[in-house]
């Protein structure tokens, strides 16, 4: 941490919103929050990874992260942060733009990188979009995230989800709507683990390969965390989203789970 520039604090807003999605998520699904991170990283510097398969992961990331005591500032796609009204709230509540396919899109690993240095909890999807694999396994990486651990030698600990695509269809205003109301009455259940801190202790940054390892290995951590939390769906998820678009094109490290590949179509 750079002790030269003032200790960020999360501002009113943003602990404002947590606490409504405390209170508002329970009333759509069965919220399980295990696993938790080190006392002394819960106010940062620290990373956060998460698998992204919902659209409503980061709204029960949002709650599950009020019952862990931490209000991270969350790396999130640039077109957030320029709706009107949404976008506003995204930079008062101290969030960070990833502006894929703009010019802007190199400052998300610097402003991430200010954010830690400041003493945050910065929190990333390392997939950078909702995975779209078959099985629902973390997909293949960027490698944004590794660099910024890498750069800035905070902690990165892996937070696996589960059941947050039950609740809201994958894509279709009506879909998306009859799904999150079904969700009153069906309440599935949705599973948050915070697992144990990534060692990546050996790796440099700017050393040949080191960034993809440590890719690698982030992502094989997202794995092992999210195996138990769907332990009779290690194949394929019970509950099918028709909405949902599948590809293959970024499996990571496919067939290591030793269970074969579903066929599409």
């Amino acid at each position: 941490m750079d002790v030269s520039q003032p200790r960020w604090r999360s501002p009113l807003l943003w602990r404002t919103v947590q606490a409504v999605a405390r209170v508002v998520v329970p009333a759509v699904c069965r919220l399980r929050v295990t696993g938790d991170v080190p006392d002394a990283h819960r106010g940062g510097p620290l990373i956060l990874a998460g698998n992204h398969i919902a659209t409503f992961d980061p709204i029960c990331f949002t709650a599950a992260s009020r019952i862990r005591r931490m209000a991270p500032r969350m790396m999130a796609t640039g077109g957030l942060f320029r709706a009107p009204v949404v976008g506003p709230l995204m930079r008062a509540a101290g969030h960070i733009p990833v502006d894929r396919g703009h010019e802007t899109i190199t400052n998300a690993v610097p402003d991430a990188a200010s954010a830690i240095q400041a003493g945050s909890v910065v929190f990333i999807y390392p997939e950078g979009r909702i995975g779209l694999d078959p099985a629902m396994w973390p997909e293949r990486p960027k490698t944004g995230l590794a660099r910024l651990a890498l750069e800035t030698g905070a902690p990165v600990v892996p937070v696996a989800t589960w059941g947050s695509h039950e609740v809201i269809a994958y894509n279709g205003r009506g879909a998306m709507i009859r799904t999150l109301v079904s969700s009153i009455w069906r309440r599935p259940t949705v599973r948050v683990h915070f697992g144990a801190p990534v060692d990546l202790s050996d790796l440099r940054l700017g050393a040949v390969g080191h960034a993809q390892q440590a890719s690698n290995r982030i992502m094989d951590a997202l794995a092992a965390e999210l195996a138990p939390l769907r332990k009779d769906e290690l194949r394929l998820p019970r509950f099918r989203d028709p909405t949902r678009p599948v590809s293959t094109a970024r499996l990571h490290r496919a067939g290591r789970r030793g269970t074969a590949t579903p066929r599409l179509g």
